[in-house]
């Protein structure tokens, strides 16, 4: 037995995709909404069958398998749809899916509500990325605006003051080596009561 055919010498590597990050978001937005199309006419067959058996008491489902009806949507649904989703930024990709997943757990929409569904998630996504634009846009901009306070910051590095170089006495000083006070306060003028002769 030879090694050769399972290793596959002969084979190109495999090519990286060549979509742009644009499309990858699209198609995988797009097969997302497919796949909750399917999942959702599958649930609603399950409960259509159900609700038939409870009915007539007799469960015939395992002798035809009528054809199955499936929901598409249509060209100018599909191609708005697109058009949204080529907007959605890459990262953003991903907690649309996650939401759009959570909106249909809780609401068990019928087939024709899930691309009403996705759309206003797809809409949620896009004022969220818009807010989160003007919050950058803003921090930038403040972030660059000259400020009252540089102004103050370049003065006070040009004179720095040295508490312990200067030849200014203070009352402090006076403390730190027992020596009395001084007759007077230095901000406040000498009283004296009058002295009696």
């Amino acid at each position: 037995m030879s090694l050769i055919p399972r290793l596959r010498w002969n084979e190109a590597p495999p090519r990286l995709s060549s979509q742009s990050p644009a499309e990858m978001v699209l198609e995988t937005l797009m097969m997302e909404l497919a796949g909750q199309i399917r999942e959702v006419e599958r649930q609603q067959r399950e409960r259509n069958n159900a609700n038939r058996k409870i009915r007539t008491g007799v469960d015939y489902s395992w002798l035809a398998n009528a054809p199955r009806p499936t929901y598409d949507l249509s060209p100018g649904e599909r191609l708005q749809l697109e058009d949204v989703c080529a907007k959605i930024h890459p990262s953003y990709c991903g907690p649309a899916i996650l939401r759009f997943r959570q909106l249909l757990a809780e609401h068990e929409p019928e087939v024709q509500q899930v691309a009403r569904l996705f759309r206003s998630v797809l809409q949620e996504v896009l004022e969220r990325m818009k807010e989160e634009e003007e919050v950058q846009k803003l921090t930038r901009q403040w972030s660059l605006r000259p400020r009252g306070n540089q102004a103050l910051a370049t003065f006070k590095t040009r004179a720095r003051i040295s508490p312990f170089a200067s030849d200014i006495r203070t009352i402090s000083e006076d403390v730190e080596r027992d020596t009395p006070p001084p007759p007077r306060a230095w901000s406040m003028p000498e009283f004296r009561a009058p002295q009696a002769d």
